[in-house]
């Protein structure tokens, strides 16, 4: 089999594979090696950014259900976070934003197990607050004289904003492409473009700063996120621990608080 066969053969196993959870043990307390089903040790999980402030609290959540745990993010888009990952960066767990980049760490055989999809994200429109290009649509970024920002299109919100731009028949030239989503919004709260396509999350996190204006093709590209304990974890029974934590009923509520869709 060639290099692009094999490619080809992983991306379909990672689609089929992908496990939808739902939500887990009501308590949400993890399961470790430790008698009393609570783990210990540093814990660290590269995350995609769009999950910045949702695992910020659950990494702290889960640290008091687990008395002793320490958690660490490593926030990033997530093609960076996966080569990080395949070239020997010490991890516990990687949160994706979608499968493709997943599909990059399972390649490389870094992955421990079958990735679950643990929640669902879908872009909008990122504008100001009170929306001075009154920007209703995609065909409106278009306008004389707007300026937007797009993620960069091997980041996940990159590709999902051309899969919208492309159903919406829309032809777009961005004056900026970055590293992640954060980096787009912060074009759009620091006044340098006039909008940005970001996800629901995000608009929701900035609410002070930035207002979220929906479209219809952007149901055309909601994106899955996977997670995974990897096999080369330091501290594997805590990656499988806050793997399991996060498709709990308290995870899943901050999710959900974020404005991520249930899997």
């Amino acid at each position: 089999m060639n290099a692009r066969s094999r490619r080809t053969a992983v991306a379909v196993l990672v689609a089929a594979g992908l496990a939808v959870t739902g939500c887990g043990a009501g308590d949400g307390r993890a399961t470790g090696s430790g008698g009393d089903g609570r783990v210990t040790g540093p814990v660290t999980v590269f995350a995609a950014a769009s999950l910045t402030e949702s695992f910020t609290r659950i990494g702290k959540d889960f640290e008091a259900a687990n008395p002793g745990s320490r958690v660490t993010l490593n926030v990033a888009g997530s093609s960076a976070l996966a080569n990080q990952i395949t070239q020997g960066a010490p991890a516990d767990v990687f949160a994706s934003a979608a499968p493709t980049n997943m599909t990059t760490v399972i390649e490389a055989g870094a992955a421990d197990g079958t990735p679950s999809v643990f929640a669902r994200n879908q872009l909008v429109i990122a504008v100001p607050r009170g929306n001075p290009k009154a920007v209703a649509g995609l065909a409106d970024l278009t306008g004389p004289g707007v300026k937007v920002a797009l993620c960069a299109s091997q980041v996940p919100c990159g590709s999902a904003a051309r899969t919208a731009l492309d159903a919406a028949g829309v032809a777009l030239t961005p004056v900026t492409l970055e590293r992640d989503v954060k980096g787009a919004l912060a074009k759009v709260k620091l006044g340098e473009v006039d909008a940005a396509l970001v996800y629901r999350t995000d608009t929701r996190a900035a609410s002070a700063d930035v207002t979220g204006v929906e479209f219809p093709e952007s149901a055309r590209a909601v994106n899955d996120y996977p997670i995974v304990a990897l096999k080369d974890a330091p501290n594997p029974d805590g990656a499988r621990a806050f793997v399991a934590y996060v498709s709990s009923a308290p995870a899943q509520a901050v999710l959900a608080e974020a404005g991520f869709q249930a899997p």
